[in-house]
């Protein structure tokens, strides 16, 4: 059984992650979500919110793809998280050239702590190339329209987040 992580913080998803996770799911029988605890960045969303959110949005991909998608919170080494639930591959989602540095470094870190697993990277479709969870974020705090970046119920999430400060 070939098994892959896709990784992220995912705070929250939005359609760009959504369309990394169906191409990822096509690639492999087991994709597993990683949702890290990343207390660094602050997150909006407490992590029982950012994986309840992905498990709504794992359901129908899993249907439509066919591959089992599971949601699982990480803390620790990306590479040692791989390990633990059998990922060969990690799979990591390209936007633009400044995401290509960060991740370049990343792949020669985690093949230098474990070369048996392989990171793919899959670039978003150009229609979603420009999303990314900061910027909805701010859309949604300055009462921006994001139903373009997000379903319906994240985009309520947001609303309903923003309402309450």
């Amino acid at each position: 059984m070939r098994v892959g992580l896709y990784p992220g913080t995912f705070d929250p998803i939005t359609h760009g992650h959504i369309d990394i996770i169906r191409r990822a799911a096509l690639l492999v029988d087991r994709l597993v979500i990683g949702v890290a605890i990343n207390r660094d960045k602050g997150p909006l969303f407490s992590l029982e919110e950012r994986v309840a959110m992905i498990e709504a949005e794992a359901v129908s991909l899993s249907e439509q793809t066919g591959t089992e998608i599971v949601v699982q919170p990480f803390e620790r080494l990306l590479i040692d998280f791989a390990k633990e639930v059998g990922a060969s591959i990690i799979v990591r989602g390209l936007r633009a050239v400044a995401d290509f540095e960060y991740e370049f470094q990343m792949v020669g870190m985690n093949r230098a702590l474990d070369d048996t697993v392989e990171t793919v990277f899959l670039m978003a479709e150009a229609r979603h190339q420009a999303i990314a969870s900061k910027l909805v974020k701010e859309i949604a705090r300055l009462n921006g329209d994001v139903s373009k970046f997000v379903t319906p119920p994240v985009r309520d999430a947001l609303i309903d987040r923003f309402a309450k400060r």
